[in-house]
């Protein structure tokens, strides 16, 4: 695990990976602005600041345990751990974000499952992935098939196995989460040199209206469901709005005996 960090930590210094790294970057800082609550955790990827824009008064960022001495220069580390065993009790975190961690894990099922876990009902998961049906996805598969051949090198050094936007959708529904938002990024070719990717900027504003599920990205926000579980908190504004609502009073005029 420790050669397949560190091969990362170079990848993302290529133009090709802070072309990624922007484009994610831009898509955590606008899901988790508005997200509430009090306990928030990053999966991964120091190079992303997955939190920075997120209120939560107790923020955390962590990777896996076993690339601990690859990532010792990684000030940002708060603890080291297994993704699939996070020292949290269940039900105890409002917010996970998971930048490529499930790409990383050696079992993506279990790690997806822990962050079920430890997720209050009704908190979120923020996900990234690459999508293996985009051209990034293709040139990293001949490049794996070359390699074997002993020819040139891998497209995504140290890169896990790629999983689908849709399988990654079918997994969070068996675990009861309900997608909020999905998207798709990262429309320009593999390619290494900084000049051909200016060049190609033109199809990240095309990608996303011509062919928007071969983005190389994606982006997903999930929801925890709880089944059987109902939220009160409508029902508590509705009673608040009533009783503030006036109510007409009517006066009765009693005739008293000296009337008559």
């Amino acid at each position: 695990m420790s050669d397949q960090i560190i091969g990362l930590q170079e990848w993302f210094q290529s133009p090709a990976g802070a072309y990624l790294l922007e484009w994610e970057q831009a898509q955590l800082d606008e899901a988790v602005a508005d997200l509430f609550g009090y306990h928030a955790l990053q999966l991964g990827v120091p190079e992303l600041q997955a939190l920075r824009t997120n209120r939560m008064p107790h923020r955390w960022f962590t990777i896996q345990e076993s690339a601990e001495q690859a990532g010792k220069q990684c000030a940002v580390v708060d603890f080291y751990t297994d993704f699939t065993a996070l020292p949290f009790p269940a039900n105890s975190m409002d917010l996970l974000v998971l930048p490529h961690a499930l790409e990383f894990s050696p079992d993506p099922h279990a790690a997806l499952r822990e962050v079920e876990r430890v997720l209050v009902p009704e908190g979120k998961a923020v996900i990234c992935g690459l999508n293996p049906a985009s051209l990034w996805g293709w040139r990293q598969r001949r490049s794996r098939w070359y390699q074997r051949l002993g020819w040139g090198r891998v497209f995504l050094p140290g890169w896990g196995d790629l999983i689908g936007y849709w399988r990654l959708r079918d997994w969070l529904r068996l675990l009861s989460f309900e997608v909020e938002a999905g998207r798709f990024g990262c429309y320009r070719p593999a390619v290494d040199s900084p000049e051909w990717l200016h060049r190609f900027a033109w199809l990240d504003r095309i990608g996303g209206r011509w062919w928007p599920i071969f983005g190389a990205a994606y982006f997903v926000v999930a929801t925890k469901r709880v089944r059987g579980m109902r939220l009160l908190g409508g029902a508590w504004k509705a009673a608040a709005k009533r009783s503030a609502a006036a109510v007409p009073v009517t006066q009765q005029t009693h005739k008293t005996r000296n009337e008559n």
